[in-house]
């Protein structure tokens, strides 16, 4: 039995103190802002800790560096994604945030916290007081990524 909630399509699982990890019964594709491809696979984990030396992705990096990343989250903006279908494109901003379109649920490992959304920018210098959401901390914290 799984440790983790379960939600059909696309979602995106915040991990406590850790990943992002990004699902889909089909494909999640990762491109750069000009739209090349970085990776298209079923699941990943993306860092959100800022500290990955293999950015996006996540390296562990979080465990050893203190992230006080909470899982539980408030959604402002959610969605009726109801309806809608297709592919979740996360797209990764130069030393800024990670830009998702396409229907997902966002969830926490717990559960505890759920949303739905067709689009929406993710932090991932670590620094968002909105976390997982980014709220523009990466402008004054010198992320690079």
């Amino acid at each position: 039995m799984s440790d983790k909630p379960s939600y059909p399509g696309n979602t995106i699982m915040v991990r406590p103190a850790g990943p992002l990890i990004c699902g889909s019964e089909k494909v999640v594709v990762v491109q750069d802002e000009q739209g090349n491809v970085i990776e298209r696979a079923q699941e990943l984990a993306l860092c959100r800790c800022g500290r990955s030396k293999n950015k996006p992705f996540c390296d562990g990096s979080h465990k050893q560096s203190g992230f006080d990343g909470e899982q539980e989250f408030r959604d402002e903006r959610a969605e009726n994604i109801s309806g809608h279908t297709g592919e979740l494109v996360i797209t990764v901003k130069p030393n800024a945030m990670l830009m998702f379109t396409g229907p997902v649920t966002l969830f926490s490992r717990s559960g505890n916290s759920t949303s739905t959304r067709l689009r929406g920018a993710l932090c991932r210098c670590g620094g968002s007081q909105n976390k997982p959401f980014c709220d523009g901390s990466h402008k004054g914290c010198g992320f690079r990524g």
